[in-house]
């Protein structure tokens, strides 16, 4: 596989199996639409290994297991929103800007987010959201007594734990990696996406 290593692939096959067991063809879906979606936007990235491939699908594996469609889907569309935020911003016209203070920062830095990244992730998260309502077990689909819901709580949590990652990447991770690397604020960023939503989910419906 051109977008995996070896490990990485492994990585995949144990998270794949999670989301088969956990939530069955309807998780295998959502999480195929992450993939595929975010490794076409990837250009020049060079291949995932496993600890790249759990630190963006560990939490999602483990919230399928656990039953929780939500809390699944949640930590999917985080990193649907990270990916594609990264991979659009790329291409603005416009430098980029620390989260937190507004500062120019190089393209690249960690931290730094543009308007049309921030706009491409959003428009990822409101996808694997779509997918989500779409393909959600009763309660969750279409005919639910929440029409949207699920898809509103999903999409919004999808944007957070993308802001989180940025947020992290600002403050803890820093440019030389001092407290965290990409892997664990990426970890971060699908386990506050994966919690917000399941939190989200109690609450409005």
């Amino acid at each position: 596989m051109k977008w995996l290593t070896a490990g990485g692939a492994a990585a995949a096959l144990a998270v794949g199996a999670a989301t088969i067991l956990g939530t069955g063809w309807r998780g295998l879906l959502l999480l195929l639409a992450f993939l595929v979606s975010g490794s076409l936007l990837t250009r020049g990235g060079g291949r995932r290994n496993a600890r790249q491939v759990l630190a963006n699908g560990g939490v999602a594996a483990v919230a399928a297991l656990l039953g929780s469609w939500p809390a699944f889907a949640g930590a999917v569309a985080a990193a649907a929103a990270d990916t594609w935020a990264t991979e659009i911003g790329a291409r603005s016209p416009t430098p980029p800007r620390l989260i937190t203070s507004g500062a120019p920062v190089p393209p690249g830095a960690n931290g730094g987010i543009t308007w049309l990244g921030t706009a491409g992730g959003v428009l990822g998260a409101a996808v694997i959201a779509g997918l989500a309502w779409l393909l959600g077990p009763r309660g969750g689909g279409p005919g639910s007594t929440h029409p949207g819901g699920l898809a509103a709580v999903v999409a919004g949590a999808g944007v957070l734990g993308m802001l989180v990652d940025s947020l992290l990447g600002a403050t803890l991770q820093g440019p030389e990696d001092k407290w965290l690397d990409n892997d664990a604020v990426n970890l971060a960023m699908t386990l506050a996406g994966a919690g917000l939503a399941a939190a989200g989910w109690r609450a409005c419906c």
